[in-house]
């Protein structure tokens, strides 16, 4: 890691992404005090110092790799969290969150009868079942299908709506647009990227179909932001500071006597912005 900082306020959702090996668990595990780093230290967690057991305690944490007891049932395994915990939680808000992530009939089950994604399930309750203040995900729908994956989301914006922090690690881009307010992007142990939606994708794209290109109309389409070619298709991506940008473009090619036969705007992806800031990332280390 190199200098990595997050911050999460109440009521907020922030999202995690990088490519594999970019260190998205080990800072996790890190915040939780689940490995050590080897230079410099986790200052702060839910305004306390991050070793008090006091500001542990009220986190909730759904691993990336869980492991829950087979031979006890789903709420024996909530019980037992519970009393690690040392939360007071009634039997009525256990069945409650067991309801809540989907598991009401199968709360006398014992969990090595249930698919992964049920166990899944399973830990994304003992992840909320002690009221905690900041819950951390870990790839929280990795082994779930697509019905899941909209329970999980709902699950996650009603704890926003609830004032809880979230931080979320999840490889899919569309969810993180979904439920999240800001997202940070790590890359080789580093944050490349960090910002709300609106920062991170405040670029917008046009497709330009031209002929007649003068090196001069290229130049001109640098200008304007960073260009792509495919035959006589250029798509530029531009910062998305006012109205002007698309139009000023047009009538500074067709002045120099390009052919603009088609303009289609359109807004830059997060998915193609990840893709973005890797490769500049790539091409610095280069």
């Amino acid at each position: 890691m190199d200098g990595v900082g997050l911050e999460v306020g109440r009521g907020e959702v922030v999202g995690l992404l990088g490519p594999n090996g970019a260190g998205k668990t080990t800072v996790i595990k890190m915040l939780l005090g689940l490995v050590r780093p080897d230079a410099g230290e986790v200052v702060m967690l839910l305004g306390q110092p991050a070793g008090d057991p006091a500001a542990r305690a009220r986190v909730g944490y759904l691993p990336e790799l869980f492991r829950y007891q087979p031979w006890l049932s789903a709420a024996e395994v909530l019980e037992l969290h519970v009393r690690l915990s040392g939360a007071a939680v009634s039997a009525d808000e256990r069945r409650d969150v067991l309801a809540l992530v989907g598991l009401a009939e199968r709360a006398r089950d014992r969990v090595g009868g249930f698919s992964k994604g049920m166990q899944q399930r399973l830990g994304l309750a003992v992840a909320l079942v002690a009221r905690p203040e900041l819950v951390v995900l870990d790839e929280p729908t990795s082994a779930l299908d697509p019905l899941g994956r909209v329970d999980v989301r709902d699950i996650v914006l009603s704890l926003k709506a609830r004032g809880v922090a979230v931080l979320l690690n999840s490889h899919l881009i569309g969810e993180v647009e979904r439920v999240c307010d800001r997202v940070v992007i790590l890359d080789r142990g580093r944050v490349a990227a960090s910002g709300t939606l609106t920062e991170l994708l405040g670029q917008h794209e046009v497709r330009l179909h031209l002929t007649g290109l003068p090196a001069t109309g290229e130049a001109r389409l640098a200008a304007a932001g960073r260009v792509e070619r495919e035959g006589d298709w250029f798509t530029v991506a531009f910062p998305a500071d006012d109205d002007t940008t698309v139009p000023d473009l047009v009538r500074d090619l067709v002045g120099l006597g390009v052919r603009v036969h088609a303009v289609e705007p359109g807004r830059i992806s997060l998915e193609e912005r990840l893709l973005g800031i890797l490769r500049d990332g790539a091409e610095e280390t280069a």
